[in-house]
C-alpha cells in the first residue's frame, strides 16, 4: 500500500536544509554570509547543514578570495534540483484532499 508521504526525502526534514533549498532553488548562487542572514542561524549551523548537502550532491561549492578575503558561494545541482522538486510535489500531494 502506497502511503501519502512516501515520497517525501528524509534529508529535507530539516527546516534549515529545506530553507537552503528553497533559497538554492530561485537563485543561481548564494554566499554563505547571505545564507546566514537569510536564515537567521549561526556559522556552525549553517556549515553543518551544508555539509550534508554537499555529501549527498545536491549542492555545489566554489571557493573564492575577494580581495584577500575568502568568500563560499553555493549552488543546487541538477540531481539536487531534480530531488528537492520531487519532495515539494510529495508535500503538495499531502494538502491536496483526497477524491472519494
Amino acid at each position: 500500500m502506497k502511503t501519502i508521504i512516501a515520497g517525501l526525502n528524509k534529508i529535507f526534514d530539516s527546516r534549515i536544509r529545506l530553507g537552503i533549498m528553497a533559497a538554492l532553488s530561485v537563485n543561481e548562487c548564494i554566499d554563505f554570509n547571505t545564507l546566514k542572514e537569510l536564515l537567521d542561524i549561526t556559522d556552525g549551523n549553517l556549515a553543518s547543514h551544508l555539509k550534508a548537502l554537499e555529501k549527498n550532491e545536491l549542492i555545489m561549492v566554489r571557493k573564492q578570495f575577494i580581495g584577500r578575503k575568502p568568500n563560499t558561494v553555493y549552488s543546487i545541482s541538477s540531481s539536487g534540483k531534480e530531488l528537492f522538486q520531487q519532495h515539494l510535489n510529495a508535500l503538495e500531494n499531502l494538502i491536496i484532499p483526497l477524491q472519494t
